[in-house]
């Protein structure tokens, strides 16, 4: 029998669809339990939104080394074990989530998901461009969209799932979800031995891109990335505290909130069949300025029109900034194992940054909205840092 036309033409090979499948499933693991973990901790401990931004930092803290360690890992003992080590960890998360009913206890869960997953998403990256040199923006694509589409279903149907479903689904439904990825690993990795990479195609970078500006791009897009992901886990944990002012249930907090995800799926899917894109300094800076104006109008929106407004602005933009870091991280280099790590690894810098600085500043200037301004003129901060790197390496 003729293998079917999307493998025959060279798009991917059967063990790599595998893995995006793979992937799919653990984007919305993922996204199910991390993002609505705040909300649980608001009604069931009676978090803040300080303190769950200081939940947010420590998570990024934990992720910066993690994720250096999981690339490292990857790339040293294979991505097959990394993803084992991964998965496993992951699951044990859940489960100490399900039965320790304690402060503590969701804390110490939740930093176990925190290094389990660092263990799980360089060594993903790395599988679905490895072999793909002629390839690579293509398998960079279809990787982007497939886990921006699991993490905006996720957020979608997430809120809907807790209230019918009680509290502990927020465990149990990912905890599912990783054994039926535990299952499919071994078939993945024995159809990884079996087929090689028919992957056609030209170079992605253009004729005019030498490797020094690919790199100097590179650089760029590892600033601007991580200060993206300062807006983003900002504003996650303050999602509850917004909902709550427009009054919004946790169900249709997640319908609504989820709009920013759609609108960076919508950017994945454009950037993935408009490839003038790369190397364009002009729109990574635009896509830059426009996170940071639309971080403010989420943050303080009034209305849920403004919220919708913001989201769609602030999806778009980061979109583009994250498909510049990865996509630039492994057309830079063959050790995409260890590169993938370090993209994740200026994640968590990001991750981490931006809840803790908005923490920070709420306990030292108690007042309306500090957190809010303070992590606005970081992402200002930054973006002057991003123009001025550009500066020096255009005067070089």
């Amino acid at each position: 029998m003729n293998a079917p036309v999307f493998f025959r033409r060279g798009f991917m090979n059967p063990s790599k669809a595998l893995y995006f499948l793979i992937e799919l499933l653990t984007c919305y693991s993922a996204v199910f339990y991390s993002n609505f973990l705040f909300f649980v901790m608001q009604i069931r401990f009676g978090f803040t939104a300080t303190e769950n931004l200081m939940l947010a930092a420590l998570n990024g803290v934990i992720y910066i080394f993690a994720a250096w360690q999981g690339g490292s890992f990857a790339q040293r003992f294979g991505c097959t074990r990394s993803l084992y080590a991964g998965y496993s960890g992951f699951a044990l998360a859940l489960v100490l989530g399900l039965i320790l009913n304690t402060t503590a206890g969701q804390v110490a869960a939740y930093c176990v998901w925190t290094i389990s997953v660092c263990f799980i998403w360089p060594a993903l990256e790395a599988i679905v461009t490895d072999g793909e040199q002629a390839n690579v923006c293509n398998m960079v694509g279809y990787y982007n969209i497939t886990w921006a589409l699991g993490g905006a279903v996720a957020f979608f149907t997430a809120g809907m799932l807790l209230e019918r479903c009680g509290i502990k689904s927020l465990y149990f439904i990912p905890l599912i979800l990783i054994s039926v990825q535990l299952v499919l690993l071994p078939f993945a990795a024995k159809l990884t031995k079996k087929h090689a990479s028919s992957a056609q195609g030209t170079c992605c970078n253009p004729p005019e891109c030498d490797s020094m500006d690919a790199r100097h791009f590179l650089h760029l897009a590892w600033i601007a990335n991580p200060l993206s992901y300062v807006a983003i886990n900002t504003a996650l944990p303050l999602f509850p505290s917004i909902a709550t002012k427009l009054g919004l249930g946790t169900g249709i907090a997640g319908i609504i909130c989820s709009i920013w995800m759609f609108a960076r799926l919508t950017a994945f899917i454009i950037l993935k069949r408009w490839t003038s894109w790369h190397y364009k300094f002009g729109l990574l800076a635009g896509s830059f300025a426009a996170m940071v104006a639309s971080f403010a109008g989420i943050v303080l929106a009034h209305s849920i029109f403004v919220l919708i407004v913001a989201q769609i602005g602030f999806g778009l933009s980061i979109g583009l900034i994250y498909y510049s870091s990865l996509y630039y991280s492994m057309n830079v280099s063959s050790e995409r194992g260890a590169h993938g790590g370090l993209h994740e690894a200026m994640i968590g810098a990001g991750l981490f940054a931006g809840p803790a600085f908005g923490a920070v500043s709420v306990l030292l200037l108690p007042a309306a909205n500090p957190s809010i301004w303070a992590v606005s003129g970081l992402l200002t901060a930054g973006f002057s840092g991003f123009l001025l790197l550009r500066r020096h390496q255009e005067n070089r």
